[in-house]
């Protein structure tokens, strides 16, 4: 965004249509294709693209971390594959079900749901949720679906504030007009229709305590912005509701979190995905978002340097070192997406000063500073990290 220039609507790029006979097309296909293999006398199987650091890789072109190709095949009549074939095709009926009857569950209710000891044994289908919840990481690889269009869920968490009106089923609200708590953002957003939009630009914040100062300070009114509360690392809900608002409604997505490494991975998995959800980051990851602080120059630009916290851990020039927030630091130098000159003077910088800062440091000029000189000021200048 060239500096001095205000932000203006992006043409949308896509239109997203939640589709279920889609899911429910490609359970039956591998349901059948089973079926026709023990028919035939043949061992059963699945392929299941691998997860983990050797199958992942950075894609320039497309700008996020995608999965590679390497699959890992899963039999039926194979001693330490048999168990985990079983889970699967139990968790693929039980998808399969939930499509059809257009029900919703949690992770917790699929894991309960399909829990139950085995006729003639003392064997249980599943001991616990940490066998059922990758079974399901791996349905969303093979059949290359949001586990959220499984009609799977998990905790909500994060919330909105701002000028869109947004058709939920049979309702239909604007966000700015439910209180200062906002919207919160539901588990699955896959069903929700945006009928109005009237803000040019979407805001996501990391604390909820920032959300809630902006909302008090009006800047969405006055900003004309969408505020999007992640309250900690974006849920995936979060993230994909940010993915469709850029892509299918062409707001552009600027990102506020705190000055230090865990705010510096927030704003890199909304950007571009992260390691262990790669195989879904054609759906979650927003390559064009921005970052407007906290950033290291800020800390001298407005006199913040009596309210900044000293890193955690050893740093790299002492004896044991790098530790901590220091070693977190040097680790996020080495993304790909990171490779650039302002990014490597930011992480330099925070090495060299061995402080991070807090977004609700701004407080120290005054309550109203961040909405009313901050991020208008950065937002609007075009003062923006890519």
């Amino acid at each position: 965004m060239p500096k001095g220039k205000t932000i203006h609507r992006e043409k949308p790029k896509e239109r997203f249509s939640y589709d279920p006979t889609r899911v429910l097309t490609k359970l039956e296909e591998y349901g059948r294709r089973i079926l026709e293999e023990v028919k035939a006398g043949r061992n059963p199987y699945f392929d299941i693209p691998m997860r983990g650091l050797n199958n992942v890789y950075f894609d320039k072109e497309r700008r996020v971390i995608r999965m590679g190709d390497k699959l890992s095949r899963r039999y039926f009549l194979n001693v330490a594959h048999t168990r985990k074939f079983m889970q699967t095709l139990l968790l693929m009926a039980y998808v399969k079900r939930l499509v059809s009857e257009r029900k919703h569950a949690s992770l917790r209710e699929a894991y309960y749901a399909n829990k139950h000891t085995i006729p003639g044994t003392k064997e249980n289908t599943f001991e616990d949720q940490r066998e059922s919840d990758p079974i399901i990481e791996d349905l969303e690889r093979m059949l290359g679906v949001l586990r959220e269009e499984m009609h799977l869920t998990a905790d909500r968490r994060g919330y909105i504030y701002g000028d869109i009106v947004i058709r939920d089923g049979e309702d239909e609200f604007n966000a700015s007009k439910l209180g200062m708590g906002g919207w919160a953002v539901p588990g699955t957003v896959e069903h929700l229709q945006f009928s109005e939009i009237n803000v040019d630009y979407a805001l996501v914040v990391e604390t909820a305590a920032m959300a809630d100062r902006l909302i008090e300070e009006r800047f969405a009114q006055k900003q004309n912005a969408l505020i999007i509360a992640t309250q900690g690392q974006a849920s995936r809900g979060v993230r994909r509701l940010i993915h469709r608002l850029h892509y299918e409604e062409g707001l552009p997505i600027i990102v506020f979190t705190d000055g230090d490494p865990y705010g510096w991975y927030i704003y890199s998995t909304i950007k571009q995905g992260s390691i262990n959800l790669a195989y879904l980051s054609d759906k979650l990851a927003t390559p064009e978002a921005k970052f407007v602080g906290m950033t290291m120059d800020d800390i001298e630009r407005y006199g913040l340097k009596n309210v900044t916290e000293k890193l955690k851990g050893i740093p790299p020039n002492k004896k044991g070192g790098p530790t901590g927030d220091y070693k977190r630091i040097m680790e996020e130098m080495e993304y790909p997406w990171f490779q650039n000159r302002e990014w490597q003077r930011q992480f330099k910088m925070a090495l060299k000063m061995g402080v991070r800062i807090e977004q609700q440091a701004l407080a120290n000029k005054s309550l109203e500073f961040v909405a009313k000189k901050y991020l208008p000021e950065k937002i609007n200048n075009g003062e923006l990290l890519p």
